[in-house]
């Protein structure tokens, strides 16, 4: 029966496989601009109509409880169009990546020093925009990386993923947990920096602020930066018009040589919570407010309330 079970999983996901490849193949000849344009609207239309959307619209209320419903509504929209945009823009990263014009990097010097320092350093970012642009355009600009990623559950199509990001310059990879961990720690060590998105949930660790809610916050990068002395440098992405990019190399973190260990930690987390949550503010349609961030009480809370 077990035997079974894993022929029947791998069917499964030979078939997605093929279903990937098949979109791989349209989106190769389709317009850039076309493409992700068709993704937006195709997600603003469908978003609304997903489980997911109500995780959406919770999100917002909290971040945003000053709004109404008709505003929370209007910018779940908004944000399932950049969602299908950056999903479609995905099998596009080649291409845009590869035309000088669709993305500006702002503070290139900063990226420069970091180079000629001969430290390491650890780039924290969110799910802003299109986040893929971040890393692949810190790599273009010279700056070795892994980048820290959650592998995709269907081993066929974690495997496509990886040759793509490594046709547009994105070569190491770094799968979350123990072994990627360890990854980590090896090419931090080798002076390579590393790269982490840190907003989804984490169920583990320190507790921080964020929207006016304690939530628990992986504390990797301000722990890996303590270790390797490395740059603990914050970016993000930001979206010009349709397919076209605005890289930011934000300031460096700065975490006081006072207190203990854990007080350093708190500190850093506070930071980069504050870092996300004012660029989410920033630009709210831009940013992936689908994650269930928040704990799952507040959640059950909400929804006890008919939310």
């Amino acid at each position: 029966m077990a035997r079974t079970a894993t022929r029947l999983q791998d069917l499964q996901w030979r078939i997605e496989a093929a279903g990937y490849d098949l979109v791989a193949a349209i989106m190769s000849v389709a317009p850039i601009d076309g493409a992700s344009a068709f993704g937006g609207a195709l997600f603003k239309l469908v978003g609304p109509l997903t489980s997911a959307h109500r995780t959406v619209l919770r999100n917002l209320r909290l971040a945003f409880p000053e709004w109404d419903d008709a505003e929370r509504r209007r910018m779940a929209r908004r944000q399932w169009e950049n969602v299908g945009r950056v999903l479609f823009e995905f099998f596009l990263m080649e291409r845009i990546m590869a035309d000088p014009t669709r993305v500006e990097l702002i503070g290139a010097e900063r990226l420069a020093e970091i180079k000629a320092s001969g430290r390491p350093a650890v780039f924290v970012s969110g799910h802003f925009a299109n986040f893929e642009i971040l890393a692949a355009a810190e790599i273009k600009a010279g700056v070795e990386g892994v980048l820290a990623y959650r592998g995709a559950n269907n081993p066929y199509i974690d495997q496509r993923m990886r040759e793509s990001r490594r046709r547009y310059g994105v070569t190491l990879f770094a799968p979350k947990g123990a072994q990627g961990g360890r990854e980590v720690l090896t090419a931090l060590s080798r002076g390579i920096s590393v790269g982490i998105l840190n907003d989804q949930k984490y169920y583990e660790g320190p507790l921080a602020p964020f929207f006016g809610q304690m939530v628990r916050t992986q504390p990797a990068p301000v722990r890996f930066a303590m270790r390797f002395g490395a740059h603990l440098q914050l970016g993000w992405v930001e979206r010009t018009k349709g397919a076209r990019f605005r890289v930011q190399v934000g300031e460096t973190m700065f975490l006081s040589p006072d207190g203990d260990k854990l007080a350093k930690i708190d500190d850093g987390l506070r930071q980069i919570n504050e870092f996300i949550e004012r660029r989410a503010r920033a630009r709210p349609w831009e940013y992936w407010w689908v994650h269930r961030r928040f704990p799952d009480h507040i959640y059950e809370a909400l929804a006890k309330d008919g939310y």
